[in-house]
């Protein structure tokens, strides 16, 4: 293993550790905050932040090239993760948790199609394990199921997968960072007129002090740097290792709700903790194709 791909891995640890405090922050700015008027600040943010860490791009980006741009910021940052906020609010968190863990196996098969990446047994083993522990965790969730948030949170998760391999082929031409902060800009712009459409009908906006703090954070931290490192990762690693990290995001998610809202748990979050970390391990071993 070279000390750029441990480097990639640590990067994905970091990403989806971020993308799970999420879930905690995102709880207490929604009663604030309207979610596509959210978003819009959120990217704002995060482009700011981008700005400022990209200086002057080592390349500009060819004319033919922008359309990566624009189906990464529209078609991924935007649709992908606007289904996502519908699908849990039509369906709850949990269905919607466990429905987004799909993503390694989605993405898995985009990125044997689209770029001819190898699928061993292994990976399949270890995704299989660590999606069996998402549910071990979640509970299933089926109490709250709701067709059309089952359809929503489906579309983003294949949307996303698309949009992550493409991802991958882009950034082998371009800086990754450079990558991210136009892809972020395309995004925020189709949050504004969202976002104006929003607040039309009157959308919640009684943001204070700790919403400002945590939308700093969400914008910085959770879009600009994570959306930074999985660009990274992806330009390092293969589409489908990079994916079998995604059931980290639900358990950190679960260890922050216990931390800091003082949600119960039970054996079944250990059995799923034990699951997700054992095929994480599996899934990162080279194997028979």
């Amino acid at each position: 293993m070279t000390s750029e791909n441990r480097k990639a891995y640590f990067y994905l640890l970091v990403t989806f550790v971020i993308w799970g405090s999420l879930y905690v922050v995102s709880k207490y700015t929604l009663g604030k905050i309207s979610p596509f008027t959210l978003s819009f600040f959120r990217f704002l943010v995060a482009v700011v932040t981008l700005t400022l860490m990209l200086g002057k791009p080592k390349k500009k980006m060819e004319k033919s090239d922008w359309k990566y741009i624009l189906l990464i910021g529209g078609a991924g940052y935007f649709l992908a993760v606007g289904a996502q906020l519908l699908g849990t609010k039509y369906t709850g968190a949990s269905v919607a948790s466990l429905i987004n863990a799909l993503n390694p196996v989605t993405m898995t098969l985009f990125a044997m199609l689209l770029l001819g990446e190898a699928v061993t047994v292994r990976k399949i083993t270890g995704i299989a394990l660590a999606l069996v522990g998402v549910y071990v965790i979640l509970g299933g969730g089926a109490a709250q199921l709701s067709m059309k948030g089952v359809l929503f949170s489906l579309f983003s998760v294949v949307v996303w997968s698309f949009v992550s391999v493409i991802t991958r082929k882009v950034t082998k031409k371009y800086e990754p960072l450079q990558i991210t902060r136009n892809s972020v800009a395309a995004a925020m712009v189709f949050y504004f007129f969202a976002a104006l459409a929003e607040n039309r009908g009157g959308a919640a906006f009684e943001p204070d002090a700790a919403c400002v703090a945590a939308l700093l954070y969400m914008g910085s931290i959770c879009t600009g740097l994570a959306y930074f490192l999985w660009n990274k990762s992806l330009s390092v690693l293969e589409a489908g290792v990079c994916s079998s990290f995604y059931p980290v995001q639900p358990l950190v998610a679960s260890i922050m709700g216990i931390l800091f809202l003082k949600e119960e748990t039970g054996l079944n979050f250990w059995i799923g903790a034990v699951l997700i970390a054992v095929g994480i391990v599996i899934s990162l071993r080279p194997g028979r194709k």
